[in-house]
């Protein structure tokens, strides 16, 4: 397979990189071991961030997620959940912390709003809750939003190598089980694995270095709220609830690993999640998990996987560009400004058009549409026939 470049990585932002150069007229290829989302896309908490969870410690990010919240629920609104998210601040919390948040909402340019009565909105809240703010947090389902991405790059030119591992880069060729893609420039859209596509690029290449990070999630069996719960404090584990159509998702742990392919969830891990949880929902408590999974993230290293920004960096690695960080709100605007990148060095005129291009609800095409199948089989069915159809 002969093209102009080869993206590593069908996660959301090698998925938005992929569509915004096809949409420039660059002939791409999109490689990744697994499947679409098969990584920490994939394995997200659902949540569409306002911001507001980042401005007491990491400004740019909160700007970032305000912005990208707004763009991505106009381009892709079948995806889009507008929930809306409550920050309560329970007896005994820090009353301080609440003037430092309301300052950074400010700054950021978040829309908030005092809740005097949040037990009207969410009867399941505990009756310590003292304090409310409203945010404008969002719930996203991922599958329904770059199932359109991959479907929109593949409508403008994008090839397709799913499900095959790459086993060696050669410059700007790269070799995997089911073939060799020759390129010009590659893109190491890996997440926390993108080391380890570096070094494989080229054992010279400067040292990214990363913060592979468990968020270990688990799953409701009731939906216990309606909007997104968030403990007004500083971030923490177990501080978040969000409403997944009719089930609940508590997280999340924030545990360094040193290989995102080796991890072990503990049981204490799990209880400690749920301790923490039922102080804004005293319910959870009283629920077993129908089961829980883990993303990890590839935050760029900090001093602790909390204080750790969520702002992403790009590594210009001469015929490979290297993005790490950043999260799957900010995907769009990660995959703009690595397209950017990509463009300039390929000589290629024009600015990024997918802020205004409307992503389709492509799964929708390949469901089984109202049978006893779709309900048995559901996206997962859709997400298969969609990664054949992008392969074809």
């Amino acid at each position: 397979m002969d093209v102009e470049v080869a993206v590593i990585g069908a996660g959301a932002t090698g998925l938005f990189t992929a569509l915004d150069l096809s949409l420039r007229g660059v002939r791409v290829a999109v490689i990744d071991r697994g499947g679409l989302l098969s990584g920490t896309s994939g394995s997200m908490h659902g949540l569409l961030h306002s911001g507001a969870r980042y401005v007491t410690n990491d400004m740019e990010s909160a700007r970032q997620c305000i912005a990208e919240n707004q763009t991505l629920s106009i381009i892709a609104p079948h995806s889009i959940f507008d929930t809306g998210g409550l920050f309560v601040s329970l007896k005994g919390d820090d009353d301080a912390f609440i003037d430092f948040f309301l300052k950074g909402l400010a700054e950021a340019g978040i829309n908030y709003r005092e809740i005097e009565d949040p037990f009207r909105l969410e009867p399941n809240l505990n009756r310590d809750v003292e304090y409310a703010i409203w945010v404008p947090d969002k719930v996203v389902d991922p599958f329904r939003l770059f199932g359109g991405v991959a479907y929109l790059a593949n409508k403008n030119g994008a090839k397709f190598l799913l499900h095959s591992e790459v086993k060696g880069i050669s410059g700007s060729r790269v070799i995997t089980e089911k073939g060799t893609i020759n390129a010009k420039l590659l893109v190491n859209a890996a997440g926390p694995w993108a080391s380890k596509i570096s070094q494989m690029h080229s054992s010279e290449s400067q040292v990214i270095e990363l913060m592979p990070t468990i968020g270990l999630m688990l799953v409701f069996g009731e939906k216990l709220n309606e909007m997104v719960i968030n403990r007004l404090r500083p971030p923490s584990d177990g501080d978040i609830v969000v409403p997944f159509y009719g089930r609940s998702i508590l997280g999340t742990t924030a545990q360094v690993v040193e290989d995102p392919d080796k991890v072990e969830v503990e049981e204490e891990d799990i209880q400690y999640l749920i301790e923490e949880g039922s102080a804004m929902l005293p319910r959870l408590a009283q629920l077993r998990p129908l089961r829980h999974y883990y993303s990890v993230r590839p935050l760029l290293k900090g001093t602790s996987a909390r204080t750790a920004t969520r702002d992403f960096e790009i590594f210009d690695e001469g015929d490979m560009v290297t993005i790490v960080g950043g999260k799957l709100t900010t995907s769009r605007l990660m995959g703009e400004k690595t397209a950017d990148l990509v463009s300039e060095k390929l000589g290629i005129s024009g600015p990024s058009s997918t802020a205004k291009t409307e992503i389709p609800d492509a799964l929708s095409l390949y469901s089984l549409k109202n049978t006893i199948g779709d309900e048995v089989y559901g996206q997962g069915y859709a997400l298969a026939r969609l990664e054949e159809v992008l392969q074809a």
